[in-house]
């Protein structure tokens, strides 16, 4: 069975230079576990590793896709999996990081996603037609007539995985919930996770807002604005919707700001909560911990040595 690396944690917890680090001195070449990270239009928002880093170790799915594309987990599972076949193939370790939970679970265990080609869409048609004339919160309740155990997993404002989990059970015809406990690893891997103290990480949070804003977010937001029709998938990013009521002269772009930084923190917890809950994780402190690097060094190594 392959060898995967992985590295997940809450957002700003300092993945991205540390999974840099490591992947030099582990012979490993990077896949991004994020979601968002592979559209070509979006960077600042999506915290994408800069031109400089990715020249520093390759990275596989950054970039490669359009916001007026279809995506899916579906299509991601099959392209990192066809990157860790090209890395491995290479002598090298594939090293997944990222961020969104499900997507690196996905990847990781043989998960049923209900999808049968590439080329289909991510969700049935019928549910995105329930969602538009519905709303997000019947779209829930839906869910919850079906499969209560799943929609206790999901936010009644996550309208994407609700739409998903409704067509899953519908491809499938079982529970999704029942298939998320069925799932078996595909690799041999290992799942690093970054953490520390909250309020750390909080002010590190609202601290990467402020930078981004100098770096130009409110113009890359301005852009998926001007196109959300379009662009369906990024708009669940965080870092672009929240900024919707200042272009429409709705909010001050302080009180966005504000909004921004309150839903980043949400979403750090949310990761968290995914993570000790669906991942076996070895954790490690990455703010407070001097010798982190070297500690996760030495227990990759054991692990290769297995």
């Amino acid at each position: 069975m392959q060898k995967v690396l992985a590295l997940i944690g809450p957002t700003a917890v300092g993945k991205t230079a540390l999974a840099i680090k490591l992947a030099q001195k582990l012979n490993a070449e990077i896949i991004s576990g994020d979601s968002m990270q592979i559209y070509q239009e979006v960077a600042i928002g999506t915290a994408k590793a800069t031109a400089e880093e990715q020249k520093q170790v390759k990275h596989y799915l950054v970039d490669t896709q359009s916001v007026f594309e279809e995506y899916s987990v579906k299509i991601f599972v099959d392209q990192a999996m066809e990157a860790i076949d090209q890395i491995s193939s290479k002598d090298k370790l594939p090293f997944l990081v990222g961020g969104t939970g499900f997507y690196v679970n996905a990847l990781l265990n043989d998960m049923q996603l209900g999808e049968k080609t590439e080329q289909e869409s991510s969700v049935d048609q019928k549910w995105e037609d329930f969602l538009a004339e519905n709303g997000a919160e019947r779209l829930w309740q839906e869910l919850a007539k079906r499969d209560q155990d799943a929609a206790d997993k999901i936010p009644k404002t996550d309208s994407r995985r609700a739409l998903r989990a409704l067509t899953v059970i519908d491809r499938t015809g079982e529970k999704f919930s029942k298939q998320q406990e069925q799932i078996k690893p595909r690799y041999d891997y290992l799942i690093i996770g970054l953490n520390s103290e909250r309020e750390k990480i909080y002010n590190r949070i609202n601290q990467r807002v402020d930078l981004m804003m100098e770096q130009g977010l409110l113009q890359e937001a301005e852009y998926i604005y001007q196109h959300k029709d379009q662009a369906h998938q990024v708009l669940q990013a965080i870092a672009y919707k929240e900024f919707f009521p200042y272009f429409e002269q709705k909010a001050s772009l302080e009180e966005c700001v504000r909004k921004l930084k309150s839903a980043s923190r949400r979403y750090a917890k949310r990761q968290l909560t995914y993570f000790r809950n669906k991942l076996p994780v070895v954790w490690f402190d990455s703010l407070d911990d001097p010798d982190v690097e070297a500690k996760i060094i030495e227990k990759v190594e054991d692990w290769l040595n297995v």
